[in-house]
């Protein structure tokens, strides 16, 4: 597969709410919490859900409290289940699939989630073997977003979530170790790996975090503000309310919608171009 037919998939993976119907508020359980004033149990329709599966608060959720739903990104998994897997049927005209839909919808939500890195991977200049290899996992992944429902409750998505892992690390380790030896050698190699580290609060305004490894880190109300992180791995990383304004991210890697959702930036901010700003971020 060619780098700009991979980059057009991962483009590709954004929300139509208007084909869904209303998955995210209706299968998702919500605990109340600063990210939402409510609980409600998975499988109840949000207090906010309309009859024609739109928000009634939508305009100003973040004003309301429901700050997780300004957040939340399904990649496009809710009109998949919608309109392809349960064939445009409505759970509330349908209400024998109701409990089958919503269980569905996190399942095929993990699957878009893979097919996102894997296809974003494959942008990449990397050895052909390793394209090879992602190839074929794209195609398994993108099989499955065509079975049926008892087909995809029954997946064990383990079974294709530890290989690609390993596929994933190794675009990863491919690409950053290709920047780094375009570095001034004033670093020790030690120096870019930072996975999972525990970042939270921490001062990083202005700094030089070319090509680390940033892979499931904490980075909560992190201050990375004008920080340079082209070629950064961000997959799994925490961004709670890190602030991001005026920071370069333009050739992050693995960095999702909702991790930039749930971060601070501003116009200044740069990001890659399957990344939208999102529309409560500051001027």
């Amino acid at each position: 597969m060619d780098n700009e037919t991979a980059k057009n998939i991962r483009e590709s993976l954004t929300a139509d709410c208007t084909k869904c119907f209303g998955l995210c508020c209706t299968a998702l359980n919500i605990v109340a919490s600063s990210d939402f004033p409510i609980n409600k149990p998975a499988g109840a329709p949000c207090v906010n859900l309309q009859s024609d599966y739109g928000c009634q608060i939508h305009s100003n959720l973040r004003e309301k409290g429901f700050k997780g739903c300004t957040v939340f990104d399904c990649l496009g998994s809710g009109q998949v289940v919608s309109q392809i897997t349960f064939k445009g049927q409505s759970w509330r005209d349908n209400p024998e699939i109701r409990e089958k839909m919503f269980r569905v919808f996190p399942i095929m939500e993990q699957i878009h989630e893979m097919i996102a890195y894997t296809a974003e991977a494959l942008s990449y200049d990397i050895p052909h073997a390793l394209s090879d290899k992602l190839s074929v996992q794209l195609k398994e992944l993108q099989n499955l977003t065509k079975l049926d429902a008892e087909e995809l409750l029954s997946l064990d998505l383990v079974v294709y979530r530890f290989p690609l892992n390993k596929l994933l690390s190794e675009t990863s380790e491919y690409i950053r170790e290709s920047l780094i030896s375009k570095l001034p050698d004033t670093k020790n190699a030690k120096n870019y790996n930072y996975e999972r580290a525990d970042w939270i609060g921490k001062k990083l305004r202005g700094k030089d975090l070319r090509a680390v490894d940033l892979r499931g880190a904490y980075l909560i109300a992190a201050d990375m503000r004008n920080a340079d992180l082209r070629g950064v791995d961000f997959i799994g990383a925490d961004l709670r309310d890190a602030d991001l304004r005026g920071a370069d991210l333009s050739t992050s890697m693995f960095l999702t919608q909702m991790q930039i959702n749930s971060a601070k930036g501003d116009v200044k901010t740069t990001f890659p171009s399957h990344i939208q700003r999102p529309s409560h971020w500051i001027n």
